[in-house]
């Protein structure tokens, strides 16, 4: 099996035909829901406090070589004005500090800009694709509960080969037992994200810039080495369910030239702003369950579970990731996100 999942790592990188839907130039993420910042720089500065995540995923677990995804990222508002003025998030005797009252007091983003950064370490067989980025947006309302804002960012990405775990052929002689192999290419993502008290709809574009990636002469196993601009587009719709219950359910799509696009359903249930549970689907590949806690209004935690259903069902024992937030300058006390939830 070691050849077929190395053939893999290298697909993930060169886009073989072969591969079709399992091939991934950009990771997966099942809890995108818990940060859109990941697939989004128009998320950047969104909310009242600066958000911080730090993630690790482990996709099909008994899979030797399979992608193992890491990622930080911070992002924070500048000059935003529309801090709430009355701490109803607090946890009041008889209320729920997510409840409908909290909703009403809605109100549209005042503009301002927001600042960001992201590090992400994907690793799949032997290439590993190591990206940091700087992001900006800016936000406005459009109507009294509804806004819109937009955002790039800028950075670079490393792509190492460890030639070291090449046991396929045709490799060059030039690239074989040569070590770890790096190569450096600036990066580009842009998007754009309309957001209210009860939808968001966001649409962005990450690998902007079409490289290609030479190892020796131009050519490792395939003439079409090349990384390939990814298309997101997220939206989703909150509702509540009684006093004590908010429901999202979401949905992701992703395109990519000349494979098949990609779906990923998903419902999140919450519990007032202390607790919340989730499922969804990706298409032709598998199921998911999600679950997790705020603490304090400064830490929450989330963890998911993704059972796959495609032909790796026989190797794999899913897919685990788990996501850590922390809120800083939290000062009206709230303990889950205002406008992504």
């Amino acid at each position: 099996m070691k050849k077929i999942f190395i053939s893999l790592g290298l697909s993930a990188l060169f886009l073989l035909p072969a591969v079709n839907s399992w091939a991934q130039q950009k990771p997966h993420y099942t809890q995108y829901i818990l940060n859109q910042y990941i697939l989004n720089p128009a998320i950047t500065g969104i909310e009242n406090y600066s958000d911080i995540k730090l993630s690790h995923r482990q996709q099909w677990v008994g899979i030797e070589d399979a992608p193992i995804t890491s990622y930080f990222t911070f992002h924070t508002a500048i000059g935003k004005k529309d801090y709430r003025t009355t701490a109803t998030s607090f946890d009041v005797e008889g209320e729920n500090p997510r409840g409908s009252s909290y909703w009403e007091n809605y109100v549209a983003a005042e503009p301002h800009h927001g600042i960001g950064v992201q590090v992400i370490n994907d690793r799949t067989g032997p290439i590993t694709n190591f990206s940091a980025y700087a992001t900006y947006a800016y936000h406005m309302g459009l109507s009294g509960r509804t806004s819109l804002s937009a955002g790039f960012g800028v950075g670079l990405n490393r792509t190492s080969l460890d030639a070291s775990k090449l046991d396929i052929t045709p490799v060059d002689p030039a690239v074989y037992n040569s070590g770890i192999l790096n190569r450096m290419k600036p990066d580009l993502m842009a998007g754009i994200y309309l957001y209210s008290s009860d939808f968001f709809l966001g649409v962005s574009a990450q690998q902007i810039i079409p490289q290609k990636i030479d190892f020796s002469n131009g050519v490792v196993t395939t003439d079409d080495s090349k990384k390939v601009p990814h298309l997101f587009a997220t939206a989703g719709y909150r509702f509540l369910a009684g006093e004590n219950f908010n429901v999202t359910p979401s949905v992701m799509v992703k395109y990519l030239t000349n494979l098949p696009t990609q779906f990923d359903v998903n419902t999140k249930l919450q519990y007032r702003d202390l607790a919340w549970i989730g499922a969804g689907y990706r298409w032709k590949d598998g199921f998911n369950a999600m679950v997790g806690l705020n603490f304090s209004n400064k830490v929450n935690l989330g963890y998911s579970y993704d059972y796959t259903t495609s032909g790796l069902q026989t190797y794999s024992r899913g897919t685990h990731e788990f996501v850590l937030g922390f809120i800083l300058g939290n000062s009206y006390g709230d303990s889950c996100p205002r406008n992504v939830w």
